[in-house]
């Protein structure tokens, strides 16, 4: 439950296409160093701007340890988007351990920036 009592839901969450797109492009930037993960690491990024898509995981409990994140990303106006698995999401992060919160930092110098804006136009179509 959030600190006004309203229970906390994931939402919204990316279907199966998506979430393999957003998993396959986190691989790729993990690659390049262009990943934070973790609820403390999200926050610090999203405190420094230095973010460009939010990715959660659905299946995080009890769901308030992300429960900041997304009021977050809404005020900072930046794409925010839960995936099913926190283990697929550490997969993709290159980590052998579960994870529930990534972001894709920014980079102007990158080679996936095009993918990033592309995966960033998707999220924001299902947060409408």
């Amino acid at each position: 439950m959030s600190p006004d009592g309203d229970e906390i839901t994931a939402s919204p969450v990316a279907d199966e296409a998506l979430t393999g797109e957003i998993l396959d492009l986190l691989q790729e930037c993990a690659q390049y160093g262009q990943v934070k993960k973790g609820a403390n690491e999200v926050t610090r990024a999203l405190n420094h701007n230095i973010y460009e898509i939010v990715v959660l995981a659905a299946d995080t409990e009890p769901l308030a340890i992300v429960g900041h994140l997304p009021p977050l990303a809404e005020d900072k106006t930046v794409p925010f988007v839960y995936v099913p698995s926190k283990t697929a999401l550490g997969r993709a992060c290159d980590y052998n351990r579960p994870v529930v919160a990534a972001t894709i930092t920014r980079d102007e110098t990158s080679n996936l920036t095009a993918q990033i804006n592309q995966l960033k136009e998707k999220i924001e179509s299902i947060t409408v």
